[in-house]
């Protein structure tokens, strides 16, 4: 494809003509389904070259290369014969295909990712254009599917600001930061329990990827185990479908991304099994589950918030001497109620809980304005200290944005002093970063919300003083209208 930087804008250009298309969620999940067939027909191609005995999931006659590849396509198909054929055709068939425990992987996800999956536009010559415009992908070569997959990143991040859908998107600098810290090695494994739309995943096998470059190569038992290090799991469908296509594109033949509720099971039947060496998060918050799913978790650690939940999973599934860096709500660090507190002394007594990155909180805007913090610990003997450290908002602007977001460079003070710990002030004289004991934290009754923002001193008024204030300046507001209007009359020569 020769302009790969107009395919978003070509797409969206031909989708604003659809009666369908109501948002740019939807035009999202609209370009994702097909997507996923396209990336995933260009897989096939290579997993065919590899294996002459390879059969497709997907019948014959409704795999991408058949229906949609413009040298193959049947030139009646369009229009109201398009439609149908999506509607009536390939849905129904790609949500129903017979998958069984021992259907691989790599074939399991084409129903799992169609499941939920919608075909929301109305005008079958409009979604001909968009299967033309995605059929010029090349994903045979490596230059344009990896320029495509920087094109791809765009597409997620502009769920950012698609309204609800944006809770599926932590933003890329803060998920590179994570994961660079976190130093990944060959032959770990790492999990995230809610996925969304693969972010942490991603940024996983990219640092993995850099530690095979800079080795110059690796063995096929070292790359096999790069490349099968994840395991996720994500509840709804549309990010789920978004991840799994994420994947693919990153060079994962069998993702095992799977769709479903992580909280689903009882949190003391897990063991070592299913355990992993590094969890990297950010939990759904702001949101309850229902009584049942509550019910799996000890009385101690029961809880109606969703973060709280998973964060007990997070503990329970992290194999000792293992890795974790979670996202959590301000609210986690300084709430006080039964589940909250248990978490965090088990963290403090039964953890490592090494660092505490406390985030802008514009970080997430426009999705959410809730700051956030990043929790590092590691599954084994406490140090007995916790480091606090504070990224503050670069001093070359006011916010984040969606047009200039947070970026990786705005985390180099933090990496500077990751290696190179010591306290320090800022110009207020508050605490930047400053280490505090275990001790401490737990005569504190466990609130870690320490190192934090300043805040304006806000001055309550008596009821007395406030009525004052308020005859004051409506009183100097009807002086100031009164001049105004005097003014006015003379000019135009009226008397009132």
């Amino acid at each position: 494809m020769s302009n790969l930087s107009g395919f978003v804008k070509r797409i969206r250009d031909v989708m604003r003509n659809d009666a369908g298309i109501n948002g740019d969620a939807q035009r999202i999940e609209q370009i994702v389904w097909m997507l996923f067939l396209k990336v995933y027909d260009a897989k096939e191609e290579d997993w065919e070259f590899e294996d002459e005995k390879y059969e497709s999931i997907i019948p014959e006659d409704l795999r991408w290369r058949n229906w949609a590849h413009s040298e193959n396509q049947n030139e009646d198909l369009t229009g109201d014969n398009l439609l149908n054929f999506v509607n009536n055709k390939l849905f129904p068939t790609l949500k129903s295909l017979e998958v069984t425990p021992e259907t691989p992987i790599r074939q399991s996800i084409v129903r799992t990712t169609f499941e939920d999956a919608n075909n929301y536009m109305k005008d079958g010559v409009l979604l001909r254009q968009i299967v033309n415009i995605i059929d010029e992908l090349d994903f045979g070569s490596y230059e344009e599917t990896h320029a495509f997959g920087e094109i791809y990143e765009t597409i997620l991040k502009e769920l950012q600001s698609a309204g609800s859908a944006g809770e599926f998107y932590t933003p890329r600098a803060v998920t590179q930061f994570m994961a660079k810290m976190i130093r990944p090695q060959i032959g770990e494994n790492m999990a995230d329990f809610a996925c969304g739309t693969g972010g942490f995943l991603s940024n996983w096998i990219k640092e993995l990827e850099a530690i095979k470059d800079a080795k110059g190569s690796i063995s096929n038992e070292e790359s096999e185990k790069l490349y099968n290090s994840i395991y996720a799991v994500e509840k709804k469908q549309f990010p789920y479908m978004l991840c799994v296509t994420n994947m693919l594109l990153h060079g994962i033949d069998s993702p095992k991304v799977f769709h479903g509720n992580s909280l689903t099971k009882k949190l003391l039947d897990y063991t070592e099994k299913d355990a992993f060496d590094v969890i990297l998060m950010n939990p759904p918050y702001g949101v309850s589950e229902k009584e049942d799913i509550k019910q799996n978790f000890p009385a101690d650690l029961r809880s109606s918030e969703t973060a709280d939940l998973f964060m007990a999973v997070i503990m329970y599934r992290l194999k000792k001497k293992g890795r974790a860096a979670v996202i959590v709500p301000d609210g986690f660090l300084f709430g006080n109620d039964n589940a909250k507190n248990n978490l965090k002394k088990k963290l403090l007594t039964d953890f490592n809980l090494h660092t505490i990155v406390r985030l802008p909180g514009i970080v997430f805007s426009p999705y959410t304005s809730i700051t956030t913090n990043i929790l590092f610990f590691n599954n084994e003997e406490p140090s007995g200290e916790t480091w606090f450290y504070r990224v503050d908002i670069p001093s070359d602007r006011k916010h984040f944005s969606k047009t200039k977001p947070m970026e990786l460079k705005h985390f180099d003070g933090c990496i500077d002093w990751w290696n190179n710990r010591k306290e320090l002030l800022d110009s207020d004289g508050n605490p930047k970063a400053k280490k505090y004991t275990t001790k401490e934290l737990l005569d504190n009754d466990c609130n870690l919300d320490l190192c934090g923002y300043p805040h304006e001193e806000e001055e309550i008024l008596s009821i007395a003083k406030t009525i004052q204030n308020y005859k004051k300046h409506s009183q100097a507001a009807d002086e100031k209208i009164s001049s105004t209007l005097k003014k006015i009359t003379e000019i135009l020569g009226i008397e009132l």
